[in-house]
C-alpha cells in the first residue's frame, strides 16, 4: 500500500488541533480518543495492529497490535478515509497544552522515533510499532525513556508535545543532557543512553531524579518543556486530598471553609 499523501493545517497556540485533508479515497489514522471533527463524508474504521501496511496475514497483524499494547496503546487503531467525490477535512485535538509537530518521515530516512504516548495521527500507511532501548540499563533506570513508539513510512505523522517545544540538531559528538520525560522525539541514528546523575544528595534535595536522558549525534532531537507526567504530578500535589477547596486566592487558606474562622464569626460565647 502506498503512502497516502496528504495537506493539513495546525490551528491555534496553547490548545493546538490539526486539520488533515483529504482526497477522494485518501485516509488518516488516529490516535483512540484523539479525533475532534470530521466532514460527512469520512467514513470510520477500526483495525487491528499497528495502522501500517494491511498485509502479512494474521501473524504480523497480532505482532503489531502487541506492540502497542506494550506501550499502553489500543489493540486498534482507527482510520478515517474520505469516501466522497471532493476534498474532505478530518481533525485531530491535542490532549493538553503544547504543541503539535508535522513530521515528514521521507525526510529522516523513513523511521522515527518518539515517547510512547506523543504519537496523534498520520497519513495512512504510517506504521505505529515499538521501539526499544538497547541497554538494559535504560530499562531498569529510565523509567519514560525506556519503551518508545517507533513511526515507520514515508508519510507524514503528526506528534504532541508539552509545554514549549526545543528543536536540537546534534553534530557529530555532542551531547545532551536532559530530563527523560523531555524528550518528545528524535532520528534513530542519535545515542540515547541514561546517565546517573552522579551525587545522591542532588538527586534527593535537588528536585530531579537520579538518572537524566543522554542524547548524542549526530541527528536531531525534540525536547518538551511541560511532559504530561510533570503536569500530571503538580495537578495532584494541588488537588485536596480529603475533600473540600485548598482555598489557594485566601490569605487564610484552608481556615476560611474550616471551623476555626466559622467558630469566630459564628459568635462562639465560650
Amino acid at each position: 500500500m502506498a503512502m497516502d499523501v496528504v495537506d493539513y493545517e495546525i490551528k491555534g497556540s496553547e490548545m493546538q488541533f490539526v486539520e488533515v485533508e483529504l482526497d477522494p479515497g485518501e485516509a488518516a489514522v488516529g490516535e483512540a480518543g484523539s479525533l475532534f471533527f470530521m466532514d460527512g463524508s469520512i467514513t470510520m474504521d477500526t483495525v487491528f495492529g499497528d495502522g501500517g501496511k494491511q498485509g502479512g496475514g494474521l501473524l504480523g497483524k497480532l505482532m503489531g497490535a502487541g506492540k502497542r499494547l506494550i506501550t499502553g496503546e489500543s489493540l486498534f487503531i482507527t482510520v478515517y478515509t474520505n469516501q466522497g467525490s471532493g476534498k474532505q477535512r478530518v481533525a485531530f485535538a491535542a490532549p493538553y497544552p503544547g504543541k503539535i509537530l508535522p513530521m515528514d518521515l521521507s525526510k529522516m530516512g523513513g523511521t522515527l522515533i518518539c515517547q510512547k504516548d506523543a504519537f496523534l495521527c498520520a497519513a495512512r500507511g504510517v506504521s505505529i510499532g515499538l521501539h526499544f532501548q538497547q541497554k538494559l540499563s535504560v530499562g531498569f533506570f529510565g523509567g519514560e525513556g525506556f519503551i518508545m513508539q517507533k513511526l515507520e513510512g514515508d508519510g507524514l505523522a503528526f506528534v504532541h508535545a508539552g509545554g514549549t517545544v526545543v528543536k536540537r540538531d546534534l553534530l557529530p559528538g555532542q551531547t545532551l543532557m536532559v530530563d527523560t520525560g523531555c524528550v518528545v522525539a528524535y532520528t534513530p541514528n542519535v545515542n540515547f543512553e541514561i546517565q546517573y546523575v552522579g551525587k545522591i544528595k542532588t538527586a534527593l534535595f535537588g528536585g530531579e531524579g537520579l538518572f537524566f536522558a543522554k542524547l548524542s549525534g549526530p541527528g536531531t532531537v525534540w525536547l518538551q518543556s511541560l511532559p504530561f507526567s510533570r503536569l500530571a504530578s503538580r495537578v495532584f500535589a494541588a488537588a485536596p486530598q480529603r475533600g473540600g477547596s485548598r482555598e489557594e486566592g485566601s490569605v487564610l487558606g484552608g481556615f476560611a471553609t474550616g471551623g476555626l474562622l466559622g467558630g469566630l464569626l459564628g459568635g462562639d460565647d465560650d
